[in-house]
């Protein structure tokens, strides 16, 4: 059996994506770009280990994440270089000398499938040199730009697109023949855009297996869209659905802060912070929606920041969560359950505020006033309840 070393270049600054954070750090389905390609790569049993060259200044922090991950194979996170060739070839030093292919992958395409991986694998190791790509759909042209605007050029051919194949990866390589392939381009001074291309100008052969454009390389911010798109089970923008709950006893004294607004009433909730049942309601309900947990994993009354603090703080923390993991509210449906005080006067004046803290229209969010009809401890004027209902899409 054919020990097989997986690369993943991923120092790679990702200006054309246009954030302050690069490309392959970016959160795709809750996790890093990479974590989540080299999940991919490591559902394959025929990968053994893996070597990731990263910025130097990420070295440690990639390797920690990576640990906590629990891939349950070898990785070494090595520093890369200033271009995809310089971090290949220092990862290349890094790889084990039993190993039979060295197998190369773009850390920011994080949808390959296994069966794709298996494919190209098995390809090169029956021809020593096999990378995955597309055939082109749309004509090819050969164009030169000399003396014209930097957006428009001349057509100097048009190629055959059936002689046209658009690169992706992995590519996989005999390890002997990749690592001669890297020393000849060193010797001469050349440079290339993939590994297949300095395979090829030694005169061997590189077979292509059918890809898929599925198998996108994360590059523009639309990219990221599309990859949510196009994740298992997606089949389109992805809607989720939460429910929350939170009950508080009322006390003499507290003030009564429901939807952020205060109420005029000789009780209030009982609580670390300043007790809103409707917004503790609507934390858990958002963040059930979008599998982050519960309120009392992210404001803990244990933590004295959140003592007596407003819960429209964390409303707001918890659309900053939202909005990075790619969701958007879409409806909010809640009940406020109490005997006293009439709230149906109040209920603009809490849309208002809920909505600014979370930064969608105040028809977004629907209210309903409930009471107990005297029974249990919320029916006795001895507590107030909540519940919230929360859609969000993706």
């Amino acid at each position: 059996m054919n020990r097989v070393t997986a690369i993943l270049p991923a120092a790679g600054l990702g200006t054309r994506m246009g954030a302050d954070t690069p490309k392959q750090f970016l959160s795709l389905d809750g996790v890093p770009v990479l974590l989540f390609t080299l999940r991919r790569l490591a559902a394959c049993p025929a990968i053994t280990d893996f070597v990731i060259a990263t910025r130097a200044d990420e070295v440690d922090s990639v390797a920690a994440s990576i640990k906590s991950a629990k891939l349950g194979r070898p990785v070494k996170v090595v520093r890369g270089g200033d271009t995809r060739q310089d971090s290949v070839a220092n990862a290349l030093a890094e790889v084990p000398a039993d190993a039979d292919l060295i197998l190369v992958h773009d850390a920011v395409r994080p949808l390959v499938t296994l069966n794709q991986i298996e494919r190209v694998i098995a390809e090169a190791a029956a021809c020593d040199a096999a990378i995955l790509g597309i055939p082109a759909m749309d004509t090819v042209k050969e164009v030169k730009r000399a003396s014209l605007p930097n957006d428009v050029a001349l057509i100097t051919a048009t190629i055959p697109r059936e002689r046209v194949v658009l690169a992706q990866t992995p590519q996989v390589f005999r390890a002997s023949l990749l690592l001669e392939a890297f020393g000849r381009a060193r010797q001469d001074g050349v440079t290339a855009s993939d590994e297949a291309g300095l395979v090829e100008r030694m005169g061997r052969d590189v077979h292509v297996v059918v890809g898929s454009e599925r198998n996108l390389k994360i590059t523009r911010p639309g990219d990221m869209e599309l990859a949510e798109f196009y994740l298992p089970g997606a089949g389109g923008p992805m809607t989720r659905v939460g429910i929350g709950y939170d009950l508080h006893r009322l006390a003499e004294g507290r003030k009564l802060i429901l939807g952020g607004i205060e109420l005029p009433f000789p009780k209030g909730p009982v609580g670390h912070s300043d007790g809103d049942v409707l917004a503790h309601a609507l934390c858990d309900a958002l963040l059930g929606a979008a599998g982050m947990g519960d309120i009392g994993t992210h404001f803990p009354d244990t933590d004295p920041r959140w003592k007596d603090a407003s819960s429209l703080r964390f409303l707001e923390h918890i659309r900053g969560l939202l909005a990075e993991h790619g969701f958007r509210i879409v409806h909010i449906d809640a009940n406020v359950i109490t005997e006293k005080p009439k709230l149906g006067p109040h209920f603009p004046a809490m849309r208002e505020a809920l909505a600014k803290s979370l930064g969608i229209a105040p028809s977004a969010i629907n209210l309903k006033a409930k009471t107990n009809e005297s029974v249990d401890a919320v029916g006795r004027g001895e507590a107030i309840a909540a519940q919230a209902i929360a859609t969000l899409d993706r």
